[in-house]
């Protein structure tokens, strides 16, 4: 369990009988106030945890995913993102008992890593594990392309670790593979796996590599976790690879739960529609006609059942890929304190088999094509 260091309720009530007294009327109000929100913080927050494939790491069902705080200007963009926003949603997320972030060097082009440092520098609590990526380099233009050189690789590490102000990443993952069975995927497992006999990474892991890809690294050194994307609307990876992570005792932390926001119940056809040019998911159809309308009755499916529980659409789509054996935790983002609110504890919620059965219903209708 993580729980969150505060003071003793005992210490706040006499404070505030000791010293009330003493003032005004008005700053009484204020004061209440303030007691009120600190009896609030001073129930623990605490979230279960569940152990991380073959590491030693312990991690919450609900991770931070730093991929939309990078900010504008890149190829995969979420359009702009104030830092200060960006900071504030992590420690929220912190605060309801998220216990790790995700991040990756391309995100932002370096700039996730270095909001993500300042987030974890500024936070008084219990320090979160950070994962990072490599593999996705970029050019003096921005330009997104895949290096899987051992010299890229260790330089890739240096700059994670500068940008992330840490000695040692907890969880480093090659961010993609090569494409169509190219060579890439052996120099590069065996550079990470270098990296972790020299202390400068911790653990290593996969992302968005197929069952055969997993085998060709689990030659050369153990896998740790995978990382793929998995919804309710994207889910391909039942059929083999979650089979396959689960008999090897590989943890998979899935991100876009809420297939990149389309599930949170804030997306609007208007919203959609506006999505300005820099934010990827105006290229993406699921955000277009005619998948848009369908996605948009599935949330609405969501959200009946989310009202059963007090919970938001996103909440219940990020629950419903938790309910899968093979699942240790989702990636869930927040662009903003509030919308930490919103999700963070989605980790909490059980669907019945009824209501799993009722959501993979109205799916199927979403993502016939």
């Amino acid at each position: 369990m993580v729980f969150l260091p505060l003071a003793p309720s005992s210490f706040f009530s006499n404070f505030f009988r000791s010293n009330l007294i003493q003032l005004e009327e008005d700053k009484i109000v204020r004061f209440a106030v303030v007691e009120i929100c600190l009896a609030r913080l001073g129930k623990r927050i605490r979230m279960e945890t569940r152990k991380l494939g073959n590491s030693d790491i312990k991690i919450t069902p609900v991770g931070y995913g730093a991929w939309a705080i990078g900010g504008s200007g890149w190829e995969f963009a979420w359009g702009p993102q104030d830092d200060a926003d960006s900071i504030a949603a992590i420690h929220r997320a912190l605060e309801l008992g998220v216990n790790w972030i995700d991040t990756a060097a391309v995100y932002g082009l370096g700039h996730s890593e270095e909001v993500v440092a300042r987030a974890v520098k500024e936070w008084r609590g219990p320090r979160p594990y950070v994962f990072t990526k490599c593999i996705l380099r970029w050019n003096e233009k921005g330009k997104v392309y895949k290096e899987f050189s051992a010299e890229s690789v260790r330089r890739e590490c240096e700059d994670s670790l500068r940008r992330l102000q840490v000695e040692t990443i907890d969880l480093y993952q090659m961010h993609w593979p090569p494409d169509d069975g190219k060579p890439g995927i052996e120099e590069a497992w065996q550079t990470l796996a270098a990296l972790k006999s020299e202390g400068k990474v911790r653990w290593i892991g996969v992302s968005n590599f197929d069952a055969a890809q997993i085998k060709r690294a689990e030659k050369i050194a153990p896998v740790t976790s995978l990382q793929p994307p998995y919804s309710i609307i994207r889910r391909q990876i039942e059929a083999e690879i979650l089979p396959y992570c689960e008999k090897q005792g590989i943890g998979v932390i899935n991100y876009s739960p809420m297939a990149s926001g389309l599930l949170t119940g804030a997306m609007t056809r208007e919203r959609a529609a506006a999505l300005p040019p820099d934010d990827f998911r105006s290229r993406n159809p699921e955000f277009r006609e005619p998948r848009l309308s369908k996605n948009l009755e599935l949330v609405e499916r969501l959200r009946q059942v989310g009202a059963r529980h007090n919970r938001t659409p996103g909440e219940v789509a990020i629950a419903w890929t938790l309910r899968h054996p093979a699942i240790t935790g989702a990636i869930v983002g927040a662009r903003n304190a509030k919308q930490s609110e919103g999700v963070m504890r989605a980790g909490e919620l059980k669907l019945t088999a009824g209501e799993i059965n009722e959501i993979e219903g109205a799916a199927a209708l979403a993502t016939a094509r």
